[in-house]
């Protein structure tokens, strides 16, 4: 019926260039890579920026949302879990006081270990806190511990706010 005449050379061209653009092609699975890497920084940066805190974040949490870029699989993530190691950095940063000098009143027991431990936690290794003000305090009031028999005491409760669940889906 129709004569169509088609060149080997043409089909085989056509054959390298569709194999080049294969995502099992290492060279495109790289600039794949590349490309999933950039809009998942993009993406973080919009989920870090959403973020806010009332006192301004002074202690960095919101660098403890991470991004990982997968190996083996063409794909990532960004999540508040903490990284397998503590980053190791700790913040000097203190609370402000709100005592005028001279004045009566505040915390006169001395902080604990852990507490002091706590409070000097890095940015990086903050995604805890971030978890905690996402999800809320599951159980109820939160309770202080005794100290010997001493120093009980009800925190209260954190109501869960979703803000990462929110933003990260944008």
């Amino acid at each position: 019926m129709f004569g169509i005449d088609i060149s080997n050379t043409v089909v085989l061209e056509q054959q390298k260039v569709l194999e080049q653009a294969l995502s099992t092609n290492p060279k495109t699975q790289t600039a794949l890579r590349k490309l999933v890497q950039k809009v998942i920084k993009e993406a973080r940066s919009q989920v870090v920026n959403s973020l806010h805190f009332d006192n301004g974040d002074p202690r960095g949490a919101a660098h403890s949302i991470r991004r990982v870029v997968y190996k083996k699989i063409l794909g990532a993530n960004i999540n508040i879990y903490n990284r397998r190691k503590s980053a190791g950095k700790p913040t000097t940063y203190e609370p402000p006081r709100t005592l005028r000098p001279h004045q009566r009143g505040g915390n006169r027991v001395p902080r604990g270990r852990r507490t002091d431990t706590v409070m000097h936690y890095g940015p990086v290794d903050r995604a805890w806190i971030l978890r905690i003000v996402n999800g809320g305090t599951f159980h109820g009031d939160r309770t202080a511990g005794t100290k010997g028999g001493r120093l009980g005491g009800n925190r209260g409760s954190i109501a869960a706010r979703n803000f990462f669940g929110n933003a990260a889906s944008r």
